[in-house]
């Protein structure tokens, strides 16, 4: 535990360490963070505009909304994920020079990314509740939905910086896998709106979605946003659990290799 209560104990060098990444991120911007918006903008609109429009291969109500939930949360996840690769490398010379809880590095990155994803949850929930008023009463439970999502993608962060630390490999592998990942995670997509051919392959769509652990995250997180219900409890324990996994996976990564990092950077 020790590994995130150093979070609370440095918060100090955290502020620093995450405002560092904010700046160096967003300097000589006119916009700033409203940059952050474009990409998962940019990427809905064009995605309604093949599938929505042009082919018209969705039943899918309210498919705007569905895509821009899922993109937010697939964003996060993804940008986390390949600059938290890099963090500890990026950092290889502070890292040499000080000794400080190193964890923090790729923590902060994270952080950095949870702005976009904060904006685009707070506008998520305004559109929500004007677009899907049955939605008014599950909304809000969107919020800490997400912060167990974030848990997930912290825990994942810290693993994939560790292994990219002394496997160089991983950030290149982890690049080239997350396109196939994008369009095997139901975010252009929907179980319930399949086409009925599909709904034969029962092994595949099980595969896709308990096999694939980003899927029942990402479903929670929607369904209080875009279908005004309750998630499903399989979908709520799926997230519990694969918060606390990720969370021990991170920490168990980093004991392990915390003494070497000056070393191998």
């Amino acid at each position: 535990m020790a590994v995130y209560t150093d979070l609370v104990r440095y918060r100090e060098l955290f502020a620093n360490l995450f405002r560092r990444n904010f700046h160096a991120r967003y300097r000589g911007s006119v916009l700033g963070v409203a940059w952050s918006l474009v990409n998962p903008l940019a990427l809905m609109a064009v995605y309604l505009l093949v599938f929505g429009v042009l082919l018209r291969q969705t039943t899918t109500p309210h498919y705007w909304l569905f895509l821009l939930a899922g993109l937010a949360c697939w964003i996060l996840f993804a940008t986390s994920l390949q600059a938290g690769a890099r963090s500890l490398l990026d950092s290889a010379e502070l890292i040499k020079k000080v000794k400080f809880p190193r964890q923090l590095v790729p923590f902060a990155v994270v952080a950095t990314q949870l702005v976009t994803f904060a904006v685009m949850l707070a506008i998520l929930i305004v559109l929500s509740l004007v677009f899907v008023p049955e939605a008014r009463a599950t909304v809000w439970l969107a919020i800490p939905l997400s912060a167990l999502f974030v848990c997930v993608v912290a825990g994942l962060a810290l693993a994939v910086a560790c292994l990219n630390v002394l496997f160089r490999d991983v950030e290149h592998i982890l690049a080239a896998a997350l396109l196939p990942w994008f369009f095997l995670t139901p975010i252009l997509w929907s179980f319930t709106y399949l086409p009925a051919g599909a709904h034969g392959h029962h092994k595949l769509l099980d595969v896709l979605r308990w096999g694939n652990f980003v899927t029942p995250p990402i479903t929670a997180v929607r369904d209080t946003l875009w279908l005004g219900r309750a998630p499903r409890v399989a979908d709520v324990v799926y997230l519990a659990v694969a918060a606390v996994v990720a969370l021990g996976a991170g920490a168990f990564f980093f004991r392990r290799i915390d003494d070497r990092i000056a070393i191998e950077l």
